[in-house]
């Protein structure tokens, strides 16, 4: 796996501690979005879809290390929106390190070259690049050309640095397992610490609803990547094995959403990283007003196809740390690609949908405005006007 030995032990040691503690639901990951202005427009995107006035705030320095304060993850994993078009993101990223967290700072990577002397190598620091496949898929995917071949410069020149750097991928239902699996080659041919993978999930106001991937096609065609590769073993994912074996259609998972807390400028996001359903004031609201049971594979609509990361990749640790020797063949042995699939859970009983997205806009941009405002400063970066 693409994790260092230190990092694994350290993350190690503090999950065999929450479960000797018998602490029932505790965070692995701070997914942090500490703005959602981004300068690219992709169409499977549903994180930029707000208005321009909410699209300009900013967690500041201090909500940031508020946030690591309150919920103690032992990583943070820092996405937007674009982070880099945050002034203050190298103070923010110091203040993780000097807490002693493992930081992931998530990119597009257009602004790496400019922005990357603001950064110095670290072991408890990796760059993760988004990139959802080669030239042609990644460019469709951000609707722009010549991003790729972009994101492959900024790969080359952090490496260079000594930096740790990492890629993540989402792909969507138009993947082919044969590119996929071709783009991972040309990925560990660059030297890349690890690489992270997922389905996209359908964001319910993301632009493009036709591409995303039901959890049958999901299977399928991790199943046909996973297959190219000696079952996974020929890449280095950031990711357990145990997750891919889900991915793969071998476990039936039910989701953690508060595995990966998400803290973004509404406050802190329930259920988790892909639904906003309702946003608490602290980490300790979140955790204990959230109704964890109303949300889920087979618990509501909304939750149906997903199987990503964000709500997964805690389950398959939390399997990892109960069930360390089944962690330990899988990986010996690679995911397995034929063959019957986990049962998976039964969506019968699910409740419908409930649609309240733009409740929350409504109350956001009412505090906004009722703010005194504050004297105007140079724009951080120029983004495409609203």
């Amino acid at each position: 796996m693409g994790i260092p030995l230190a990092q694994a032990a350290r993350i190690g040691t503090y999950l065999v501690k929450q479960h000797l503690s018998g602490r029932k639901r505790y965070p692995l990951v701070l997914m942090l979005e500490p703005l959602f202005r981004c300068n690219l427009a992709c169409a499977g995107c549903g994180k930029i879809d707000y208005p321009g006035e909410i699209l300009n705030q900013r967690l500041s320095v201090e909500d940031c290390m508020q946030a690591i304060d309150e919920c103690g993850a032992p990583v943070v994993s820092i996405a937007g929106g674009e982070p880099l078009l945050h002034r203050e993101m190298p103070e923010i990223v110091r203040g993780y390190l000097a807490r002693k967290k493992y930081v992931i700072l998530c990119t597009n990577a257009l602004l790496l070259t400019k922005k990357i002397d603001d950064y110095k190598p670290h072991p408890g620091f990796t760059w993760s690049i988004h990139l959802d496949g080669n030239q042609a898929m990644h460019d469709k995917s951000v609707c722009q050309g010549g991003v790729y071949d972009k994101a492959v410069e900024a790969i080359k020149l952090a490496k260079s640095k000594g930096f740790h750097v990492s890629i993540n991928c989402t792909l969507f239902n138009d993947a082919d397992p044969a590119q996929v699996a071709d783009f991972l080659d040309d990925m560990k041919a660059l030297g890349l610490d690890g690489m992270t993978i997922s389905p996209g999930y359908a964001y319910e106001r993301a632009p493009d609803q036709q591409h995303f991937l039901n959890r049958t096609k999901t299977k399928e065609l991790f199943r046909g990547i996973l297959s190219r590769g000696n079952g996974g073993k020929k890449w280095a994912f950031s990711q357990s094995v145990l997750f891919l074996n889900f991915l793969a259609g071998n476990e039936a998972y039910s989701c953690t959403p508060w595995g990966n807390p998400t803290r973004t400028v509404f406050g802190w996001q329930k259920p988790c990283y892909l639904l906003g359903e309702g946003y608490a004031k602290t980490f300790k609201e979140l955790m204990d007003d959230t109704e964890w049971d109303k949300y889920g594979v087979g618990n509501y609509e909304k939750c149906a196809d997903c199987m990503v990361h964000s709500g997964f990749e805690a389950s398959a640790v939390k399997d990892m740390v109960k069930n360390p020797l089944k962690a330990l063949a899988v990986s010996m042995r690679g995911v397995r690609t034929d063959g019957p699939m986990a049962e998976d859970i039964s969506l019968a009983n699910q409740r419908p949908a409930d649609f309240v997205f733009s409740g929350h806009v409504e109350r956001k941009l009412a505090e906004i405005r009722a703010r005194p405002r504050p004297k105007k400063t140079r724009p951080e970066e120029s983004v495409p006007a609203e």
